[in-house]
């Protein structure tokens, strides 16, 4: 049976057990369960804290984790990360007071709050600077104000709290982050059901970007119609009853929707449907 880690609380546990359960999994859990088997699938879900899921991960413990890729590059397991989820997206920053005129490249010497000291000892160690790294749980971004760091790094999401507390970004971001799928090094080949997993989530994220658009249009401005929506390998045509008209289907961008659906109406397309599409295999 395959063993499969999610979050077990946050925003990232939301995301995740939505996507699983869109993928056709069964993922109803109480506050308080630790483990859910979906016997139907073959699948086996413990939820656990997202820092930890590298680690069983990586120590073979479990096949498969969801968690956020930058719990996973300071985790230092060993482990692969098979696919991005398109969701949890935030940006690892360094951050100092406001006016302080400090550069990345001036951080030697000083003192680094972080609840990431491998990601924290990693990029400086990359930049050849000295620094101490002081490890705090959470709640960072009060430790300059409280004396215990010169400088933090955290994830920032709207960098409201980092106003609030008089910070400002420090330089380019550490590291785009996002909610991963991970498997333990060498897994990604290993066996149908870990790839069965993998596809289905990717059928729901590829669903969530496209919408299937229908449309009947003039054959003699098929070809302009075809370029405004390509589709993924090319659209579908077909013939209509009324001489000189075909139907096109094909999928789309959804961000890319209502300027495809201006440009089919000025060639002259008409009866311009769009649908959602919940899942599907390219």
């Amino acid at each position: 049976m395959l063993q499969i880690a999610l979050p077990n609380k946050g925003a990232l546990s939301d995301d995740a057990v939505a996507l699983v359960k869109e993928a056709g999994y069964r993922c109803r859990r109480s506050d308080r369960e630790l483990r859910l088997q979906d016997a139907g699938n073959g699948v086996e879900f413990y939820f656990l804290r997202p820092r930890d899921i590298a680690v069983y991960v990586g120590e073979g413990v479990l096949d498969l984790g969801i968690t956020g890729r930058d719990l996973v590059r300071d985790s230092s397991a060993g482990v692969e990360e098979l696919m991005a989820l398109g969701f949890g997206r935030s940006a690892f920053h360094y951050a100092a007071p406001k006016d302080s005129g400090l550069t990345v490249d001036r951080f030697g010497g000083l003192r680094v709050a972080t609840s990431y000291p491998n990601l924290v000892a990693a990029d400086m160690a990359a930049r050849g600077l000295e620094v101490t790294i002081v490890r705090l749980d959470g709640a960072v971004e009060i430790s300059i104000q409280l004396g215990v760091a010169d400088v933090i790094a955290d994830v920032v999401e709207s960098g409201e709290t980092l106003r609030q507390a008089g910070l400002s970004l420090v330089g380019e971001p550490i590291l785009k982050s996002e909610g991963v799928l991970i498997g333990r090094a060498g897994l990604a080949a290993a066996g149908a059901d870990v790839r069965t997993f993998a596809k289905r989530l990717e059928g729901i994220i590829v669903a969530r970007d496209y919408v299937m658009v229908e449309y009947d249009v003039p054959e003699t401005c098929l070809a302009a119609a075809c370029r405004t929506t390509p589709g993924i390998e090319s659209p579908t045509v077909a013939p209509l009853s009324k001489p000189g008209w075909v139907a096109v289907k094909a999928m789309s961008r959804r961000v890319q929707v209502n300027r495809i659906m201006d440009e089919l109406h000025a060639l002259g397309a008409r009866g311009i449907i769009v649908t959602d599409i919940r899942t599907c295999r390219l």
